[in-house]
């Protein structure tokens, strides 16, 4: 998940209220998108003979449907109107929803381009998506990814109900309430995980490595998110989790830092472990807490141009020993803030290869609160020129987690980083500035 970028759409015309709804999305959407999309048939074609009742063709767009199209686009627009014709003259099922129709047309579009981040969010998902990066929601607890076939996990929150359950990252959810989620949205699929607090939903999972499918009981709960922890382990090392890059991940971090740093901490560790992601801004701010010069990232455009995004000066952190822990469910900001560190050899990643999304959405809400469209407009590059999409970051310490450590609560990656850690404490003097990062060519 990026940070989301809010521009007003435009309506208009002297269409009914739905015919304008539609019009301006559609045609600004393709505008902007270059691209258009219906959906797909299954069955069968019946001959004009077989069909007594309905005509063997479309019905040709009306004027008032031609009029409200913009002249340059009436021609290319002529199956859209064909096809809703078609829906409200001989579709069974009468009257029909023109604004689920209107949504489904802008969910087919975005479908159509092929990237599992760029889709429609209707109204109560765009709802949904601001209050888990504002730090509350009711559900399980998981970033997840709806871009497959199934809704699969692509982190749990720490200490949420879905940790505690025992769901881990990669887990693929086949079943939920014993309902089987073949062919079903795996949008459609989230909803139905989400629920009230106090509530049970019962998950089918296929995991990884395991022949038979897991079930979990997982109790819902209101997910207070507190996104930037930090306190003290032994031989001095200041430990610092960032779950998620949200509204109050800055201020959260400024205040865990000021905590360990008022106690001398020789080294630190900061944990991105199943952190899923958040805005681009606050992944910029982070990283600038422990660089004290150069570039954080680029974003890559289509188009060839790119926007650099530079280290905000006063970082508290730039010269302590640090390692960092990544693992499969640090994705999106994590990467960012893990592969800056990286390049410039600030930080020594600790863990096992990171999730690999390194492209930038932007949520753009539409007219009439009908959601928003969320559309991947860059990817972006580590200061070094490095993509990591559909890649991830390799660590330079690989240390896996075993089915025997989740069970007896162990954790070798973390006792991995601290002794990576006392190790760099010991080879030698502190490092007292920031290398600067092969520019990109």
């Amino acid at each position: 998940m990026n940070e989301p970028v809010y521009q007003p759409a435009q309506a208009g015309g002297t269409m009914n209220k739905a015919l304008k709804t539609i019009l301006a999305v559609l045609v600004v959407l393709f505008i902007g998108a270059a691209s258009f999309a219906g959906g797909f048939m299954t069955g069968r074609f019946v001959p004009a003979l077989q069909q007594p009742s309905f005509p063997a063709q479309a019905a040709t767009p009306s004027t008032d449907q031609q009029s409200a199209t913009p002249q340059e686009l009436q021609t290319l627009f002529i199956p859209f109107w064909e096809a809703w014709n078609v829906i409200h003259d001989q579709y069974v099922d009468q009257p029909v929803d023109d604004v689920k129709l209107m949504q489904g047309a802008v969910r087919g579009m975005m479908e159509s381009l092929g990237d599992k981040h760029t889709s429609y969010m209707d109204p109560v998902n765009f709802q949904q998506a601001n209050d888990s990066l504002a730090g509350e929601y009711e559900g399980i607890g998981a970033y997840v990814d709806t871009g497959g076939d199934f809704l699969t996990i692509q982190s749990p929150i720490p200490g949420s109900p879905a940790e505690k359950a025992g769901l881990r990252a990669g887990d693929v959810i086949v079943k939920i309430n014993d309902k089987d989620m073949t062919g079903v949205d795996p949008e459609v699929a989230r909803q139905q995980v989400l629920g009230p607090a106090g509530s049970v939903v019962h998950l089918t999972v296929a995991r990884k490595g395991e022949e038979a499918l897991l079930e979990f009981d997982v109790t819902r709960d209101k997910i207070v998110i507190k996104s930037a922890t930090g306190k003290m382990l032994d031989n001095g090392i200041a430990y610092i989790q960032v779950t998620t890059f949200g509204d109050k991940t800055s201020a959260e971090l400024t205040q865990a830092l000021t905590d360990v740093l008022a106690q001398n901490p020789k080294g630190i560790i900061l944990d991105l472990r199943n952190n899923g992601g958040g805005y681009v801004q606050t992944a910029i701010e982070v990283a600038s807490q422990f660089l004290d010069q150069g570039v954080v990232m680029y974003e890559q455009y289509g188009d060839g141009n790119r926007t650099t995004y530079d280290v905000q000066p006063g970082g508290m952190a730039t010269d302590i020993p640090m390692v960092v822990l990544i693992n499969e469910g640090s994705a999106s900001a994590s990467e960012i803030v893990a592969g800056a560190l990286q390049d410039y050899g600030r930080a020594t990643l600790v863990g096992m290869t990171s999730y690999g999304k390194g492209s930038v959405q932007n949520w753009i809400p539409l007219s009439d609160d009908q959601g928003a469209v969320r559309v991947t407009v860059a990817k972006w590059l580590t200061p070094n020129g490095r993509t990591i999409h559909q890649k991830g970051l390799t660590p330079d310490v690989s240390v896996p987690m075993t089915e025997e450590d989740y069970l007896n609560k162990l954790d070798p990656q973390l006792d991995a980083a601290i002794e990576t850690l006392l190790v760099l404490l010991g080879g030698g003097p502190l490092p007292t500035s920031v290398p600067t990062a092969t520019p990109v060519p």
